[in-house]
């Protein structure tokens, strides 16, 4: 008998850890943001960061095996 991996609790495992790793990029512009002078260029990396996530997001949802979830885990290390 082998190890079994449910694969929705991996992706629920996989999208905590992108969660985490989007709100660490997010802390440094997340003080910027409310500083007059850099708030627009803090918004624009901000939205950039927005739609990387986003895009992992999807990879994680459309993953049909683990490893495919590992392989996103590893570029979220």
């Amino acid at each position: 008998m082998g190890i079994t991996i449910d694969l929705g609790k991996a992706k629920a495992i996989t999208h905590d850890k992108r969660r985490v790793a989007r709100s660490v990029e997010f802390a440094p512009l997340d003080i910027k943001v409310s500083i007059p002078s850099e708030a627009e260029a803090a918004e624009a990396a901000r939205a950039v960061i927005r739609t990387k996530y986003a895009e992992i997001q999807t990879a994680v949802n459309a993953a049909t095996d683990v490893a495919a979830l590992k392989t996103i885990m590893e570029q979220l290390a």
